[in-house]
């Protein structure tokens, strides 16, 4: 018989405070973060102020003056920050936000690129692209469901019919 050891998985700590310095990675159950930047943080909960991350997976995550590039989620607070990529089932956000993807959205005071969720609920809310089944608040879109619908149905046909005439323009014969 051949007995493998196996190495026990390294366990993570606790809790990691990060305060005033620059790292590559944080892996905690637990991390904090203040004028601070990651590249990857792992962790249940996360907690930035004044601070910034590039990607982050977590299960709760609370920022507070923060530059976060990518959120991986449940649930995302951010307050007065920016948030790149967001994919969450819940986000509250007075800020400005890239793409969210997520359940349900609350907006405060936020601009936002696209936002796609099933509820999207705001005092204010200005966006470039709206997909929602429920919207309530006041909402300054550029292109909302309906219209992101028509685009959508009216660049499929113009881009079908470029290619037929110049398959009959430029085709072999």
């Amino acid at each position: 018989m051949n007995d493998e050891i196996l190495s026990p998985e390294p366990e993570r700590p606790q809790v990691s405070n990060l305060a005033h310095v620059d790292v590559e990675s944080v892996n905690a159950e637990l991390v904090r973060m203040h004028q601070s930047s990651a590249v990857t943080v792992n962790s249940e909960d996360v907690e930035l102020n004044m601070s910034a991350a590039a990607g982050v997976t977590a299960k709760n995550v609370r920022a507070h003056q923060s530059a976060l590039a990518a959120v991986e989620a449940e649930t995302v607070t951010v307050q007065n920050g920016t948030v790149g990529l967001a994919q969450t089932g819940t986000l509250s956000l007075n800020g400005g936000a890239g793409v969210v993807v997520a359940g349900s959205v609350e907006f405060g005071n936020a601009y936002a690129g696209l936002v796609a969720g099933r509820e999207v609920r705001g005092e204010r809310i200005e966006s470039v692209i709206l997909l929602s089944r429920n919207v309530q608040g006041n909402v300054t879109t550029v292109m909302d469901t309906r219209m992101a619908l028509i685009a959508g149905l009216v660049g499929g046909l113009f881009a079908g019919i470029m290619l037929l005439l110049g398959r009959m323009l430029f085709g072999r014969k």
